[in-house]
């Protein structure tokens, strides 16, 4: 079966605005995490944009809603909700999805720590992991009959080119015995944002549920704090830097663009399907074979939910 490479009038440039003119929503509900700041309240603003019915989930919820009431104001969007959510702790997403009424339509794993000191949870899970991966892959299980519930969803899954930093390292995924490297441990976290669109693909499409995995670009937000001058691990050529509104873009044309409806186990940058990689490329391009294989996306799938399981 030939499978065709996803393109669109898009690119680097284009702004989640743009992305979403025309778009009607209307009636459709969204969930957003992380959107108390950067990306995830940009994404929050312009789906609010189109109509549709949008809940943010934070940690912060004061900020939350001090974000909730800006977009209601330059919306004219008023059907914002804003619900507490940590995703490094397994109780707060139990109650979380436990307390979700009605549908769900687009789901936008965007919350992310990045590169942050060497931390574990209290079952042992390494942070970066716990948060990136182990979070949203418990919150989207959580909430899939909510997402099956009303035709057509998406589940869009935030990564990043740094996921080309390291595979998912099978034998010692919490860094018990090598060394902690935080660059490793994001890398590997945004891997698995990759596989597990892959995998939530698989299992769901007959469900009407597509998941996808973006990539925002070099945007600097709180994300960064961790990271030398908010810089990253490298210098990035100021030419290749976003605006949060360029950033969101591929997220948002995740959730909404008609152009990917029924697509999904793909992994997009700026507003594109990305080329598949066997080495590193250029700087930010492209995605590692090894973040599509269906058969490492099923093996994460099942070591996560053991996890959670062992969690209790």
């Amino acid at each position: 079966m030939t499978v065709t490479t996803i393109t669109t009038p898009y690119g680097f440039s284009s702004t989640a605005t743009d992305v979403a003119q025309g778009i009607d929503l209307t009636g459709r509900r969204a969930l957003v995490t992380g959107a108390s700041s950067g990306l995830g309240a940009e994404t929050a603003r312009v789906l609010a944009g189109t109509g549709a019915s949008v809940t943010l989930a934070v940690r912060d919820t004061a900020a939350g809603e001090r974000v909730a009431k800006e977009i209601a104001d330059a919306t004219g969007n008023r059907d914002l909700h804003v619900a507490p959510l940590d995703l490094a702790d397994p109780r707060s997403i139990a109650a979380f999805t436990a307390a979700w009424r009605g549908p769900l339509h687009v789901l936008v794993n965007n919350a992310g720590v990045m590169a942050c000191p060497e931390r574990y949870t209290a079952q042992g899970w390494e942070w970066q992991f716990a948060t990136n991966h182990l979070g949203h892959f418990a919150l989207a299980t959580g909430l899939h009959g909510a997402l099956a519930s009303d035709g057509p969803a998406r589940v869009v899954a935030v990564s990043s080119s740094g996921h080309q930093l390291s595979p998912i390292v099978w034998d010692d995924v919490h860094f018990a015995f090598r060394p902690y490297d935080p660059w490793l441990a994001y890398g590997q976290s945004k891997t698995a944002n990759v596989l597990f669109a892959v995998e939530a693909t698989r299992r769901w499409a007959d469900d009407g549920i597509t998941a996808n995995a973006v990539m925002p670009g070099a945007v600097f937000t709180n994300l960064q704090r961790h990271t030398e001058g908010g810089r990253g691990s490298g210098s990035v050529p100021a030419e290749l830097i976003k605006t949060v509104g360029q950033g969101a873009a591929t997220a948002v044309l995740a959730a909404t663009s008609p152009l990917l409806e029924g697509v999904g186990g793909r992994y997009f940058a700026d507003c594109n399907e990305a080329e598949v990689l066997d080495h590193r490329g250029a700087p930010l391009q492209g995605v590692a074979r090894y973040a599509l294989d269906p058969a490492g996306a099923r093996r994460l799938w099942e070591l996560s939910g053991e996890m959670l399981a062992d969690a209790g």
